[in-house]
């Protein structure tokens, strides 16, 4: 680098932004539902897919503080439990 040229702090345009701010109670028990549709190729936000909530929320203009504060149709995702391994079920 000459000295002439100065450093660029910018990060690559592709990053995913990181933030220290607190996420809103809705948001985070938006991620635990197990209606969330995550962020994919096919869209691009994440949205309720319950069909109560998507009809009239969309997959573009949902808003997890407006829903899923108080949603009746929580349902939080589980983590599948580990069995152990047992005698009588050998095959």
């Amino acid at each position: 680098m000459s000295p002439g040229e100065a450093a660029s702090p910018e990060a690559p345009a592709d990053s995913p932004e990181v933030t220290d701010a607190p996420q809103s109670a809705g948001l985070v028990r938006f991620r635990s539902c197990r209606w969330q549709q995550p962020k994919d190729e096919t869209s691009p936000v994440e949205f309720c897919t319950h069909r109560e909530v998507k009809p009239y929320a969309g997959t573009t203009a949902f808003d997890a503080d407006a829903w899923c504060s108080d949603c009746q149709f929580y349902k939080l995702r589980r983590a599948p439990k580990k069995r152990e391994p047992r005698d009588e079920y050998s095959y």
